[in-house]
This record gives C-alpha cells, structure tokens and sequence, in this order.
C-alpha cells in the first residue's frame, strides 16, 4: 500500500539562539512594524522580560496569569488590549502565559510573538485553551499561532530543575501522543521521533548540570519539534484525558501529562507497531515502553496522579467526561471499563506493563 496522507505545515518564523532574546525580539517587533505593544507574562518571569523586552518599548503590561487560562482573565485581557489599541502582543513565559495571549488574539487577532522560557510548546501550536469553572474547552484556530517564536537556552536557566523535568515530559507527550492523533502522518511522526530523541538526551543533562547549555538547548529544540508535531497531527487520547484532568480538577499542567503518559503509551502500543517502533528507537530501547520508563526513573518523575493531588473518587466522574472526547483514530479501540483500568492505574502510579503485541 503506497503513501497517501495530507499534511499542513503551519507558518511561523523561529528565532533560537543563546543570549539573543533581545536582540532577536527587536529584529520581529521592527518586522511586524508595531508601535504599541502589550506585554503578557507573570510577575516571576520579571527577570525574562528585562532581559528579552531591553530594546523595546512596552505600552502595557497583563501579569494575570494563570494555569488554564481561566476565562475571566482572559476577558480582562482582552478589553485592555482593546481599550489600548494594542497592535502586538508579547508573550514571555511558558504554556500558561502563552496562553493568556492566545485567548486575547482568538478574539481580537492580534498577532503574538512568543518568548518561550520553558518545554509546553504552546508557542508552536494553533491550539487555545479556556476554563470556565470546573469546564475545560480547547480549540483550534490560526490566529493564536504566534507569527514568531524566540527560544534562547538562558532564559531557561532559572526554570527549577524539578519543573524543567516536568514540562520536558510534557513535551514527549506531545511526540508520542502524534504518533496516533487524529492527523497523524509520516512528515509529523519524523518530527516527533526526533523531538523524543532530542528531549531525552537533553533532560538528563539538565538534571545533572542545570546550567548546561547543551542540554537546556536541547530540550528546546526538541520541545518545539513536539509541539509542530503535535499541531499537525492533533489532539489525541492522551491530550483529551490531561486536558479534563487538568481543567476540571485544577492539576498541574505538566506534571499531569508526565504522570498519564506511559499508562497511554502501554495500552496503545500493542496496537500501533510502526508508531511504537519509532519512538523505540528514538529512546534507544527495544519498546517504546521500555525507554520511556527507562528515561522516567532516570529523571525521577512523580509516579501517580495521586501524587498530584487527584481524589481516587474522582475517577468515575472523569471517564464519563473524558469518553466521548476519545477520538476515532485512536489505535486501539477504547471502553468505559478500559478508560476506568487506565485511571486508577495512572492514579496509583504503579509502573505499567505493555500487553502482548497484537
């Protein structure tokens, strides 16, 4: 059977370069010919803004962010941009002031340009997310893809070694997750195996060396190859279990999808041999599976959602909302019963075993 897939490669220009923020955040501000710009970022990236915003000028500034992007203050940030004619935003932090930007452009279509401080790869998507309560709904659209992104392995330096661990993690789910979504391809498969690759080689020398510039360069380049990857091909099974997780239970973001990954990984894998192979190779192990528990007790990520705060008497209610989210596409053909096994074992955190291949 002969190739035959679609592929849409989203456009955006990408500047990295260590100890080039400034310079290379002018460079785009001068390109999109802005004259008012409003910067979105929390007051504990205060360092990250001097640095990377010193050769520009700042019209306003938003700092209320927060995991989720609760829909509130997404409305206030959207009348200030409004109000103020903002005619560019400026993200600098990670996946949740990334966010906040998102929802300001979803209405409004200002552009962004996105300062990526950690792994999330939200800068790399056309994927928005808002709560409202205990509801979380995500979307895609290209007007929140920032139209530049600006990585530069120093502004990582502060990000904890704790946190960096766990947004890297994120960033693998993001590969390994488009290895089966709804848009998967061979084009986004090669990117996320080499985003794999790349963030296992660079997380274990950030955990060794925070200050490694080898490994924290890594770490970004390969967490933007996940986000591509992950753009492309969609949202799948893993993505639609975290983000309910995470929306309706107020779990942390990146931890979440560190904890959900591998019990995702081993119920698909046996039924995905051509996806599982490839991200076998890219962990250097002879599973999938295998490398990915491998790499996690190298890095020493939390086990179980029960690490993260989650209620075990929660799980009943979390199926029934994440169920009908589980795309078509997924490899293996998912039950309420299956949902349910995968749940209290991502709870419990106990290490995961891959069925027989089928």
């Amino acid at each position: 059977m002969g190739l035959n897939f679609t592929h849409e490669t989203l456009g955006q220009r990408l500047y990295f370069g260590s100890g080039k923020a400034a310079t290379n955040v002018a460079e785009e501000v001068a390109r999109q010919g802005a004259s008012k710009v409003m910067l979105v970022a929390s007051s504990l990236e205060s360092e990250s803004v001097r640095i990377a915003t010193s050769l520009i000028s700042i019209a306003l500034t938003c700092d209320n962010v927060a995991q989720h992007v609760p829909i509130e203050n997404a409305q206030a940030a959207r009348k200030a941009a409004t109000d103020n004619d903002i005619d560019l935003l400026i993200s600098v932090g990670g996946g949740s002031t990334t966010g906040l930007a998102k929802a300001i452009a979803l209405t409004t279509g200002t552009p962004i340009l996105a300062v990526a401080t950690t792994y999330a790869g939200s800068e790399a998507t056309n994927v928005w997310g808002l709560t409202q309560g205990t509801r979380k709904t995500t979307g895609s659209n290209n007007k929140v893809l920032p139209v530049a992104i600006v990585y530069d392995a120093q502004l990582t330096y502060s990000l904890p070694v704790e946190l960096s661990i766990s947004s890297g993690m994120n960033a693998i789910a993001h590969s390994i997750d488009s290895m089966w979504a709804p848009r998967a391809d061979p084009i986004n498969q090669v990117l996320a195996a080499e985003g794999i690759r790349a963030l296992a080689s660079g997380l274990p020398m950030i955990l060794k060396n925070p200050l490694s510039k080898k490994g924290r360069e890594e770490a970004l380049y390969g967490a933007y190859l996940s986000a591509v990857s992950f753009a492309s091909a969609g949202s799948g099974m893993h993505h639609k279990i975290c983000h309910v997780l995470g929306g309706t239970y107020r779990l942390p973001h990146a931890q979440t999808h560190a904890a959900v990954l591998p019990y995702v990984l081993a119920f698909n894998a046996p039924f995905a041999s051509e996806a599982n192979q490839r991200i076998a190779y890219a962990l250097g192990a002879s599973s999938g599976l295998e490398g990915l528990n491998l790499l996690r007790a190298v890095l020493d990520v939390p086990a179980g959602l029960k690490d993260l705060g989650f209620d075990e008497s929660n799980i009943e209610e979390a199926c029934e909302i994440i169920f009908p989210l589980i795309p078509e596409s997924n490899p293996r053909r998912v039950s309420r019963e299956d949902l349910l096994q995968l749940l209290h074992a991502a709870w419990a955190g106990e290490p995961p075993a891959s069925n027989d291949e089928r």
